[in-house]
């Protein structure tokens, strides 16, 4: 049974970092797409970054560009997203996702290709 399982979230000033982790258990990443999506109140869960298994790139959403950054340790089934320069507008719950799909630095499937999630962990940061 495939369980993702995140941490690192936590309450920061703009300006802050913070280092989120997603353990995969039970899941082989090789040939995959591992990605981090976030969902604030009344939003809807937009793709943030993702990762694929070997890849040396990797996608990130234009608001994020130049501040997150997403990598993998794949001796511990693990991926990473370090998020630098944050703002309030960063606040929501966010989520590891993966799948036996493609993705790249140009292309992240849709949400509904990805077929296991975490359960999520808050990020809240204050102006």
């Amino acid at each position: 049974q495939v369980q993702l399982v995140e941490s690192g979230g936590g309450s920061v000033q703009a300006g802050g970092s913070l280092r989120l982790s997603c353990v995969a258990f039970g899941y082989t990443g090789s040939g995959s797409c591992m990605a981090w999506f976030r969902q604030a109140p009344g939003k809807e869960r937009e793709g943030v970054a993702a990762i694929y298994s070997g890849g040396d790139s990797a996608y990130y959403a234009d608001s994020v560009k130049g501040r997150f950054t997403i990598s993998q340790d794949n001796a511990k089934n693990t991926v990473y997203l370090q998020m630098n320069s944050l703002k309030p507008e960063d606040t929501a719950m966010y989520y590891c996702a993966a799948a036996w799909v493609y993705c790249s630095q140009n292309y992240l499937p849709l949400r509904t290709a990805f077929d296991y999630w975490g359960q999520g962990t808050q990020v809240t940061v204050s102006s």
